[in-house]
């Protein structure tokens, strides 16, 4: 499935990717046999959040089996589900990728760059160091409660619809319809953009 992840975008505050990066990754796209297209959202709330968030695209990037195509934006979110101020922001950012890891291995990895971050999840809603969470896999639909395909709160969450639609406006989110359209129904107040910050694609 051909999809313009890196096309060039309307917003102003996302930078083209280069020509020279499009080839490097797509000559990479031959290591992998029938890859499949992943959504993947990443978050953090403590300690040094951009940093943070860059480690966690370069360890994806890192993953035998997984090629990193695109990365959205940097937005700044207020906690969800929580007393306002009870928490620092997060930074949240999407990560489009191209995968021969079936799901449940990708959720394996996704776990363990979350412990490699020292990940707690020992309060619902608590504050976090590193969220890594699969958006969507490929055209996938699945009630596993180990792993919801796509994720059952994406759609009614800006801090994942706004940065997908930055790298992909014609992103759909199976079974729910066209990212633009879900984004327009719920509210962006607590989700900024920050221009200021970029995340790397890996080299």
């Amino acid at each position: 499935m051909t999809r313009p992840f890196l096309q060039g975008h309307s917003d102003p505050t996302v930078q083209p990717v280069p020509a020279s990066v499009v080839e490097k990754v797509d000559a990479a796209d031959t290591t992998l046999q029938n890859p499949k297209w992943a959504v993947i959202s990443i978050g953090a709330n403590l300690g040094n959040r951009l940093e943070t968030l860059q480690g966690a695209v370069d360890a994806l990037e890192d993953t035998p089996g997984v090629r990193v195509k695109a990365v959205s934006p940097v937005y700044e979110t207020e906690p969800w589900g929580v007393a306002p101020g009870s928490q620092p922001s997060y930074f949240n950012a999407v990560v489009v990728l191209k995968t021969t890891l079936p799901p449940s291995s990708l959720l394996e990895r996704a776990h363990a760059i979350e412990e490699a971050y020292q990940r707690v999840r020992d309060e619902h809603w608590g504050p976090r160091t590193l969220d890594v969470d699969i958006v969507a896999y490929a055209d996938v639909t699945s009630d596993d409660p180990q792993l919801t395909l796509p994720h059952p709160r994406a759609h009614e969450r800006a801090f994942v619809l706004a940065p997908w639609h930055d790298v992909d406006p014609q992103a759909q989110l199976p079974g729910r319809g066209p990212v633009a359209d879900l984004l327009a129904a719920v509210t962006r107040a607590g989700v900024q953009p920050r221009a200021d910050l970029e995340l790397r694609l890996p080299e």
